[in-house]
């Protein structure tokens, strides 16, 4: 009998083509979409941006195109308590939150798995640039790369347990954006020439202050801005969320070099800004750490490591502190470390594990 499949369908190209991609492969798939959040419930017009009623629309006719069964699940719900909730949460404790990586672990994939089985499929799929691999020599499934190096998303996925690695596809991990483009087009996809989404989903136009403010209902209090080494108080800030670390416009301060925001004191209500020298620091704590293609950390370990999505891979040693917290040390000072953001390991194109960016541990 063929191996059964639900794939999560968004209403874009990449889902699609991965439909297309594993119908073509001989399994037998059941499409979903996730309908994560009202697009009125976060102060945007309906039908306006991602997870509109249109992609839901056009998920559900390239999977009558297909021939697939299509459902669609509210998850509106979690999303908001598991996702939206810890993003205001995080930035209400002066941090920096990735909610996709929230996102994946306790509702997009999370959530999949019981649905699968409720639906008698055997894995779940979706249009992610990753791979999955199962190393016969530890006897452990791997998560890897994706071959499309400017595509690869296996940072938003460290999370995945090895009971879910073991029950996941991923059909364009080793293809290119313009293949995939390409074979939704020969396929007569609607999706062929559809834009891709480039920004937090519920938060479309980059105003995370303004999202914030429409779901709590509180305006953000200002504060002082204070030299991170000298002490001298240069200005007034707009409120915390408003600065990330390392950002440097928009703090309209005058003063003799460029500043940047270098820390941010929550109790005190205090934004630290300083010079660019300032940013740099060689080791963090990361916290809430999951493991993939190790069991544990007995002794250090050289990998290398992306401390934020865009960033490039660095050299780094990796040492358990227990209880799900590594110190991670590289070979040379970074930049702008983000409390809050996730730090991913790597060894060559396997992924080791990750955690998130708790302490930043800074030379005194």
């Amino acid at each position: 009998m063929k191996k059964k499949v639900l794939m999560a369908m968004s209403g874009g190209v990449d889902s699609s083509t991965a439909a297309l991609l594993l119908q073509e492969a001989g399994y037998d798939v059941t499409g979903v979409t996730l309908r994560m959040f009202r697009n009125e419930d976060i102060g945007l017009e309906e039908d306006s941006r991602c997870c509109s009623l249109s992609d839901t629309e056009d998920a559900r006719l390239v999977a009558h195109r297909l021939g697939i069964p299509f459902y669609v699940f509210n998850f509106c719900d979690a999303f908001r308590h598991c996702v939206i909730d810890h993003f205001i949460d995080e930035y209400n404790r002066g941090r920096t939150p990735n909610p996709c990586v929230d996102c994946n672990r306790d509702v997009k994939l999370g959530r999949l798995y019981p649905k699968a089985e409720l639906l008698g499929c055997d894995y779940i799929a979706t249009g992610h640039y990753a791979n999955v691999a199962f190393d016969e020599a530890s006897g452990r499934w791997l998560l890897q790369r994706g071959d499309d190096e400017k595509k690869d998303q296996s940072y938003m996925l460290y999370t995945l347990s090895q009971e879910q690695l073991g029950r996941t596809l991923f059909p364009l991990g080793h293809l290119h954006k313009e293949e995939i483009r390409a074979r939704a087009g020969e396929a007569g996809l609607r999706t062929a020439r559809k834009p891709d989404s480039q920004d937090i989903c519920f938060v479309p136009d980059g105003d995370y202050a303004r999202v914030i403010r429409t779901l709590t209902g509180q305006d953000p209090r200002p504060g002082p801005f204070v030299h991170v080494e000298t002490g001298e108080v240069l200005g007034t800030h707009k409120g915390q969320l408003h600065y990330t670390i390392g950002q440097r416009k928009g703090l309209g301060i005058a003063y003799a070099c460029p500043l940047f925001v270098i820390r941010k004191d929550l109790e005190r209500n205090i934004v630290y800004v300083g010079p660019r020298e300032a940013l740099f620091a060689r080791s963090l704590i990361a916290a809430d750490c999951n493991l993939i293609s190790v069991p544990s950390l007995p002794e250090p370990l050289h990998v290398t490591a992306k401390p934020r999505y865009h960033a490039r891979d660095v050299g780094a040693v990796i040492t358990s502190l227990g209880n799900g917290r590594i110190r991670v040390t590289f070979d040379e000072p970074q930049r702008a470390l983000t409390p809050g953001q996730a730090v991913v390991f790597y060894e060559g194109k396997n992924v080791v594990g990750g955690g998130t960016i708790d302490v930043i541990e800074r030379e005194e």
